[in-house]
């Protein structure tokens, strides 16, 4: 990064709807901490477009090109997911770090072969996890890492969302090579996420999916039941068939239940904390909901990223912790695929889950990853 004076350099790569409603606001909201100074898009017009309706110095059609002329201290990669991993790398192997949306990568594979191009201090790629950065979740993860209301006990991790014919007509949609799976990997991996961040490490999961109503070849809804080191059990499910959308999240613990309801993000009046019996009359704040109430958003994940990169720091959402959902995602699929609970250490080179979510054989795709990580 450049001195902690001078605004960060960003550049944005894929100029589409994500990076035209979430991640320009994101960086106008830095307080002048950074600014976009080139946009590159595979459609120069459409670069030029988003340049001139952003007052962007700078548009290109070719990321290669864009890296040797800009120099950016930060790029932020909002292409289709089939692209993520080729482009993570080139910014990383130009110096340049990178915050990239989800899913991460089209497997574990990929992210593995990926992270092998950081460097100690930096570059790092990290992802789009914003779920994470609200308040109320930062508040939450405290409490359960000092104990405060007790063990958790019981869960619920709900993204119902919807999704109708049309919205599969775009050619990447709906398809393992090109999206790397459905709902699960796609739209519910952001509560999971979430879900992940607080809890902690999982232990077993048990699922099933199924293709329902939409004409795809991935998933259209998944359900699981999740084991964590903590002993606590949830309920995982994620629809793209459920008129009535909310992204739920529910966790119990011997002091509270702590509820979460909202659809792509929340503030602190989305969260509900409700007394034990035996603490009836207790507040949300006395049960630890937060006075302030930042609300999850690409902005305030921009502002602690930066942070980070600043100081030379792995940011969060980055390395082992990125990965954790991604992870967790292939095991989902492997435990639906067979029927079988999935463990962590079954998540190695050795199964063909961590090379594809489909867990087909190896596309020359996936062996081109296999081999940059050596496995």
């Amino acid at each position: 990064m450049t001195e902690y004076s001078q605004p960060a350099q960003v550049a944005i790569v894929g100029a589409g709807n994500i990076a035209d409603g979430c991640h320009m606001p994101a960086v106008q909201a830095q307080s002048g901490e950074a600014a976009v100074t080139a946009v590159v898009d595979v459609d120069l017009r459409r670069a030029e477009a988003f340049a001139a309706r952003w007052g962007i110095p700078a548009a290109y059609d070719s990321l290669d090109h864009m890296l040797r002329e800009q120099h950016p201290d930060l790029v932020i990669v909002c292409t289709p997911p089939i692209a993520h991993g080729e482009a993570i790398t080139a910014c990383l192997d130009a110096g340049a770090s990178v915050w990239c949306e989800k899913p991460p990568t089209l497997s574990v594979a990929e992210y593995d072969a990926v992270a092998a191009h950081e460097r100690e201090g930096g570059p790092y790629v990290s992802y789009v996890f914003q779920h994470r950065f609200g308040s109320a979740a930062r508040a939450l993860r405290e409490h359960i890492r000092t104990g405060s209301l007790g063990t958790p006990l019981v869960g619920v991790c709900h993204t119902l969302w919807y999704r109708d014919d049309a919205y599969f007509e775009v050619p990447w949609r709906g398809k393992w090579e090109t999206e790397g799976g459905g709902p699960t990997m796609g739209h519910g991996i952001h509560q999971m996420d979430l879900m992940l961040s607080l809890m902690g490490e999982w232990t077993e999961v048990r699922a099933a999916m199924g293709t329902l109503a939409r004409d795809v070849e991935t998933e259209d809804v998944s359900m699981a039941m999740v084991r964590f080191a903590s002993g606590a059990m949830v309920s995982v499910v994620n629809s793209l068939l459920s008129p009535r959308e909310t992204s739920y999240l529910r966790l119990d613990f011997p002091e509270a239940t702590v509820e979460l309801s909202h659809l792509y993000g929340y503030d602190n009046s989305h969260w509900t904390w409700t007394p034990a019996p035996h603490r009836v009359g207790a507040t949300a704040v006395e049960l630890g909901a937060p006075l302030d109430d930042e609300a999850s958003s690409h902005a305030a994940q921009l502002r602690v990223l930066l942070r980070s990169l600043r100081a030379g720091e792995r940011p969060e959402a980055s390395g082992d912790d990125g990965r954790r959902a991604l992870a967790f995602i292939a095991a989902l699929y492997e435990s639906a695929r067979t029927g079988r609970p999935v463990t962590p250490d079954m998540i190695t080179p050795a199964s063909p889950i961590y090379h594809s979510m489909s867990g087909r054989p190896h596309t020359a795709r996936d062996n081109a990853a296999k081999e940059k990580t050596g496995v």
